[in-house]
């Protein structure tokens, strides 16, 4: 009587993963949006409670968005590039393990799914099936959770952040640039608290977490930095006149 192989956790394990990254992706770039949405926010503000001119508004708001963006690509390329380097050290290992000692090897895989709840034997058949079929594959995938077709790009990481940050920032940017002098600060006020809400509802609805305290959290924060920033930019430039 052959031995049924189960197929389910090769078969789905791959597209939870891919899920689950693309999920993580997404909440990147909520949070990163939302680093640019304050940040940005608190530099203009602060700026436009110490002078009314537009030109230092604007001087200061564009190097903050530029300084920002390039910030938080070089963070994300650093970051993704010492993840990928270790993923890779570790499918080296594992390559040389399996040319060095296949004996080993096998019983590790076949110990590794019967402590799954395989039996001995069926844990020992899927072990030699999946190591006749790509070895080095079905040990990253039980061992460490590595896809090696999926490895992260840090160019791809870098350019994800920088743009998630940029179209974040870009609202408090035209938000205080735009309006009449006596607007800007309330008109950016109202933009980047209805903003952080909605970054707010989305991360905790991505994370599945309870969306009133996530919003209260970011709202509350960011209220308090803008409070702040535009608080000191107000008594700096009366101190300066």
């Amino acid at each position: 009587m052959s031995t049924t192989i189960p197929r389910e956790p090769g078969h789905r394990e791959p597209q939870g993963a891919g899920l689950g990254q693309r999920l993580n992706w997404l909440r990147a770039g909520v949070l990163g949006a939302n680093d640019g949405i304050v940040s940005v926010a608190a530099v203009a503000v602060g700026v436009a409670g110490a002078t009314s001119d537009l030109g230092p508004i604007l001087t200061a708001s564009s190097a903050a968005l530029v300084g920002g963006a390039i910030s938080m690509a070089l963070g994300e390329y650093v970051s993704v590039s010492s993840q990928r380097d270790t993923e890779r050290a570790l499918i080296e290992k594992e390559t040389r393990e399996l040319a060095e000692m296949p004996d080993e090897e096998l019983g590790e895989l076949a110990e590794l799914y019967e402590a799954k709840g395989l039996s001995a034997e069926t844990a020992r058949k899927v072990a030699e099936e999946l190591t006749a079929h790509d070895a080095l594959r079905a040990h990253l995938d039980i061992e460490l959770g590595i896809d090696p077709d999926e490895l992260t790009s840090p160019w791809q990481a870098a350019l994800s952040s920088a743009i998630a940050f940029t179209l974040g920032a870009l609202l408090p940017f035209l938000a205080i640039l735009l309006p009449p002098a006596e607007w800007r600060v309330p008109t950016t006020f109202v933009a980047v608290l209805i903003a952080l809400g909605l970054t707010g509802t989305i991360s905790a609805t991505l994370g599945g977490a309870g969306k009133r305290r996530a919003v209260v959290r970011l709202v509350v924060g960011g209220a308090l930095a803008l409070a702040v920033t535009w608080a000191l930019g107000l008594l700096l430039g009366t101190s300066v006149a």
